[in-house]
């Protein structure tokens, strides 16, 4: 079982963007300190009062040049708004940085603004995700080669360096929705999954998608699952969910906000819109949460709310994110972070 620290540099109103680098960077090398195997670093644009963590590759050199040990999970790179000859350089170039410590999270995001702002049709994002994702293969096993897509020419071109880890960083695909499980799993990738735009109970629905496409497409073994969740560790539950409700309503409330935003056209209309997940949360109490979308609690109370799940969606990494919604302050979550360390881990069935 593999535990990690999700983050996504948050940045709240009122915080410079210099202290929100050096909080969560802070973070990041305490990570390992307490002993946790590996640091997720998401992708988001055009975040004002939530994040600076736009290029998680960059980021990613940063934490390599100040741990030695953990792994450093990609959770997810965007595929559709990256040009992937770049792209293909960057990851092998901090795949080389970090001596092979890297994993690639790749992913489509569920955010309609972040393609507005590139400019890129969000109609065209599974079509894009998929171009991208051959070309960078293409780029980081084949000495020259010439690719003709939709979206990408390229006539007899050379990609370097060439990854540290052979044939290429291990690739982990995020899936949202039912149809997206079923295809990560006849693709033969290992998966990532967060309760976010969809409670608990139906990810422990979905997973069974995921093997079923597995199975069908004759992949040898099983599919492995990497889990993020939010997590909130403190001395007694009570306090655990008095210090983390109003940063952890904050943010599923403003996902909400975020995804009405792609209700009206047709062409940016996200799954979670068609599919009525914005009235969801945009409603959701704070017991709701409790139940379906975070983990928040004592060490033990939590380390218990983790074996639960274990069995049902079968994942062998998990990552917690401390501080969703970005509003708890960071000496609390530093204290989370090691109350997890030492005391919810070891008591999490291996």
């Amino acid at each position: 079982m593999e535990f990690g620290l999700f983050t996504e540099f948050q940045s709240p109103a009122g915080m410079s963007h210099a202290t929100a680098f050096a909080e969560s960077m802070d973070e990041m090398t305490a990570a390992e300190a307490v002993g946790l195997d590996a640091v997720w670093l998401g992708e988001l644009h055009f975040q004002k009062d939530r994040s600076v963590l736009s290029s998680p590759l960059v980021v990613g050199a940063a934490v390599a040049q100040r741990t030695k040990r953990v792994r450093i999970v990609i959770a997810v790179q965007v595929l559709p708004l990256s040009h992937p000859l770049r792209l293909a350089e960057d990851v092998a170039t901090l795949d080389h940085l970090c001596e092979g410590r890297l994993e690639l999270g790749i992913g489509r995001s569920g955010l309609p603004g972040h393609y507005q702002g590139f400019n890129i049709p969000y109609s065209e994002s599974r079509e894009r995700f998929m171009e991208t994702l051959d070309i960078l293969k293409k780029a980081w096993t084949e000495d020259h080669f010439s690719h003709e897509g939709a979206h990408f020419t390229f006539h007899d071109v050379c990609a370097m360096p060439k990854p540290y880890q052979k044939p290429y960083p291990p690739i982990r695909m995020a899936a949202t929705t039912k149809d997206t499980y079923a295809l990560v799993g006849r693709l033969g990738y290992p998966m990532m999954v967060a309760p976010r735009t969809v409670p608990i109970s139906e990810l422990k629905r979905f997973v069974g998608g995921y093997h079923a496409g597995w199975r069908e497409a004759g992949h040898a073994g099983e599919g492995s699952i990497g889990m993020s969740v939010p997590v909130y560790v403190a001395e007694t539950t009570r306090q655990a969910r008095e210090e983390a409700e109003e940063s952890t309503m904050f943010f599923f409330h403003s996902i909400a906000k975020a995804l009405e935003k792609a209700a009206d056209g047709a062409s940016s209309q996200t799954t979670e819109a068609r599919e009525g997940r914005v009235e969801r949360l945009r409603n959701l109490t704070y017991a709701e949460v409790l139940r379906e979308q975070a983990i928040i609690g004592s060490p033990e109370d939590v380390a218990d709310q983790i074996n639960a799940l274990r069995e049902p969606i079968g994942f062998g990494s998990f990552a917690a994110w401390m501080n969703p919604g970005g509003r708890i302050p960071h000496a609390r979550v530093m204290t989370s972070l090691r109350l997890f360390a030492e005391r919810t881990i070891p008591r999490v069935a291996s």
